[in-house]
């Protein structure tokens, strides 16, 4: 086996086996990673690392190296002491024989006696045994074999990573010794190392043959006592970049530029192809730089110990495009010619389409005419259309999104034939028109110079004050009217009118346009309109109440966790903590619930009781995104609550809060009357603090779709007081009487 000969060691289990074959390879991995003195300076001076060239072929070799056992002999394997005969004979003879060579070179052959086979190679083996049998008998035949080999030693000296004495199969080759021995070191050479036999140099391998031409002509069989001596590394050369094997290579007298070039692979696909620069040390004193030409005189430049050869890369710089990007539907390079001008790259109108507004168009059709249902059900022939390009570069990250939630994110179909016909507005993004912009870089003093024109004179008109000509190198970026804010009046904005309106739908604003204005134009209220409680919600007043019931709910919790904490010191007994730990438990709940409620967005409009027309709506101008639900009037008010009766009771013009309290059976013990509110049908909310301590807010007429609302009691302190003002939480989440009935679960 290919190990070096230890010496006389305590015996070890085999337990221990996969622990020394780890220990091993670490040693050896760490023996091959050493870095001699020319790796050290490069990385010192030129800032990075690079490996001797051939030196990861020896990185993970095994730690025993033999041949295996069961393959053909070769015809010229010598034959020597401790190698195992095979001999079968029949016809006049019967021979089956099993024979090792002893120490003096013979076998044993029953009738025959001591046959002498050293020195024998094995195709002469059969012939000769034969001969020698045939002195006694005759009319046989004979078939000879090799069984198990002898096992040779040899000695690896040396620049080698493990150098010393190794018991190695007999069929092993100078490479295989090579191999077993963990290769040259950082300080061992790859080029020259020789063979020993006796006080001769039998062959002399260059690795670089194997390693770049698979050469192993110089390769030869091993016999027992032969010297593998690696010498010390000769000169060397680094190849820093431009080649696809980047290394520090071991030359010889006479090596080129080109020698080393074809070494590493040869020039990569972004390697300029015209010069090198060689940081050469000169004298063995001070660097100095070099630089060459690649052509046939430059490659046949002789290199010298201590050189690094750099070639640079391929400038990105295109000297004959102009680049056209943005709200467009194929960013994209086009090739200058002397004339060009902007309405070329942008012949049709179609050209300023993004890709995505064609992707959420097939996707609208194939989910036209779904239930909600169906569109809940995975099916690969409703999923979007994927016709968008890998190498689409608009917004590619929107696209991706947009198909994931068209199938839905875990793994069905995520948006319904409602959810596609909301999205109507936001299919495509408009052109900005007014404005463009090329970017034109000055060679001469290395600035850029912004050029804008309007796009539609140019497109649209071809005027020739706003088509410019192009010159090599311009940047051409197309906006969108979401790219930059427009003016009012040239701002798509849509809104939605839904419930008891004449002409409900989606519709575009009119620069300025009012809510009072919108329903005009579009035909007015339904006879069932219950203009009272229109329901007008804007995503600016989401966000801004989300942020401010966050705030609150947080001032919430840092106080219910002070008050747990007094609560907890305070208690005179176990139970009486258990008690209390148990009333902040249910606090925390419903505080938690409160977390889950998101705010609509929704704004109180100050409109009469009464029925009321359009011309009662306050002078409201619309933003983009703004929806306005109107809804039919009701014939119902609802009580929730610490009431004996929770329930929705027919509403009356006549009754008032106190008469639907006692509709609902009254307070319960447990409930707070002093704690009431009432939410509004239009939004707002009526506290019986807020109306004073007399008897006005019993005494207040409840409005078709109102809800009352009885919260139990709860202990009075300052934490239990923030929570008690549900009326701004509610108002903000702007949720009805089904929110309160969670609540109280």
């Amino acid at each position: 086996m290919g190990t070096p000969n230890l010496g006389s060691l305590p015996q070890i289990g085999p337990s221990a086996t996969p622990f020394l074959a780890k220990t091993n390879s670490l040693a050896r991995r760490l023996l091959v990673e050493r870095r001699n003195d020319f790796q050290i300076f490069l990385r010192e001076s030129a800032g990075f690392n690079l490996p001797i060239f051939g030196q990861d072929l020896f990185q993970d070799v095994p730690d025993t190296f033999a041949p295996v056992e069961n393959i053909p002999v070769t015809p010229d394997y010598a034959v020597g002491p401790g190698d195992e005969i095979l001999i079968r004979g029949w016809g006049q003879v019967d021979i089956d024989l099993r024979a090792t060579v002893d120490r003096t070179g013979s076998i044993q052959i029953p009738k025959v006696g001591n046959v002498t086979v050293t020195g024998f190679k094995f195709q002469e083996l059969q012939p000769f045994l034969k001969a020698q049998i045939g002195r006694i008998f005759q009319n046989f035949d004979l078939n000879v074999n090799l069984g198990q080999l002898r096992s040779i030693q040899v000695f690896v000296v040396g620049q080698a990573q493990q150098p010393g004495n190794y018991t190695i199969s007999s069929l092993s080759t100078l490479v295989n010794a090579i191999f077993a021995s963990g290769g040259p070191s950082s300080s061992g050479s790859m080029r020259g190392i020789q063979l020993k036999r006796g006080n001769k140099v039998v062959t002399e391998l260059d690795l670089y043959d194997l390693l770049l031409n698979g050469d192993k002509s110089k390769d030869v069989p091993l016999l027992p006592g032969d010297v593998i001596y690696i010498p010390p590394i000769g000169s060397l050369v680094a190849v820093a970049s431009g080649v696809n094997v980047p290394a520090i290579y071991e030359i010889k007298e006479k090596t080129t530029l080109e020698d080393v070039l074809k070494w590493g692979g040869g020039l990569t696909t972004t390697a300029n192809g015209r010069k090198a620069t060689i940081e050469r040390i000169q004298d063995r004193k001070v660097r100095k730089v070099d630089e060459f030409t690649l052509d046939k005189a430059g490659l046949q430049q002789a290199l010298q110990d201590g050189d690094m050869v750099k070639i640079y890369a391929v400038s990105p710089r295109f000297d004959n495009v102009v680049t056209i990007r943005g709200n467009v539907a194929d960013p994209m390079h086009f090739p200058w010619k002397e004339g060009v001008r902007v309405k070329d790259l942008i012949p049709e109108k179609e050209v300023l389409i993004p890709r995505l507004y064609w992707i959420k168009r097939n996707a609208l059709s194939q989910f036209s005419g779904l239930s909600s249902s169906d569109s809940r059900r995975p099916s690969d022939s409703r999923r979007p259309s994927d016709s968008r390009r890998p190498d689409d570069s608009r917004r590619p990250d929107d696209s991706r999104r947009f198909e994931e939630e068209a199938r839905g994110g875990d793994g069905r179909q995520g948006r319904n034939q409602e959810e596609f016909r909301n999205d109507l507005k936001r299919s495509l993004t408009e052109v900005n028109w007014d404005y463009a912009a090329i970017e034109r870089f000055n060679p001469g003093d290395l600035t850029t110079k912004l050029i804008p024109f309007n796009l539609g004179k140019a497109i649209l008109k071809t005027d020739p004050e706003h088509n410019l000509a192009l010159q090599p190198g311009d940047v051409i970026t197309i906006f969108s009217k979401s790219d930059i804010a427009q003016p009012l009046e040239k701002q798509s904005k849509y809104v939605r009118l839904e419930g008891e309106a004449s002409g409900a739908g989606l519709y575009q604003m009119e620069p300025g346009e009012t809510l009072r204005h919108l329903l005009t134009r579009t035909g007015g209220l339904t006879t069932n309109a219950y203009l009272y409680a229109v329901v007008f919600t804007r995503e600016s007043t989401r966000a801004d109440q989300q942020k401010r019931q966050d705030e609150a709910l947080a001032r919430m919790e840092m106080e219910l966790e002070r008050a747990g904490a007094r609560l907890t010191a305070a208690a005179l007994s176990a139970e009486s903590a258990a008690a209390e730990q148990l009333q902040l438990e249910n606090r925390r709940r419903l505080l938690e619930s409160l977390k889950a409620m998101k705010p609509s967005g929704r704004i109180v409009l100050e409109i009469p009781r009464e029925r009321g027309d359009i011309k009662q709506l306050p002078e409201l101008v619309l933003e983009d995104g703004d929806r306005i639900f109107i809804p039919s009037t009701p014939s119902v008010v609802s009580v929730f609550g610490s009431v004996y009766n929770q329930n929705t009771f027919v509403h009356q013009s006549s009754r008032t809060v106190s008469d639907y309290l006692s509709q609902a059976g009254g307070v319960t013990r447990d409930g707070d009357k002093s704690e009431m509110f009432l939410i509004r049908a239009n939004g707002s909310v009526l506290s019986r603090n807020s109306t004073g301590w007399g008897s006005s807010f019993a005494s207040t007429r409840m409005m078709p779709g109102d809800t009352l609302v009885v919260p139990e009691q709860l202990e009075r302190t300052n934490i239990m007081r923030e929570l008690k003002d549900w009326a701004q939480i509610l108002y903000q989440i702007g949720l009805g009487a089904a929110a309160i009935k969670v609540l109280q679960q």
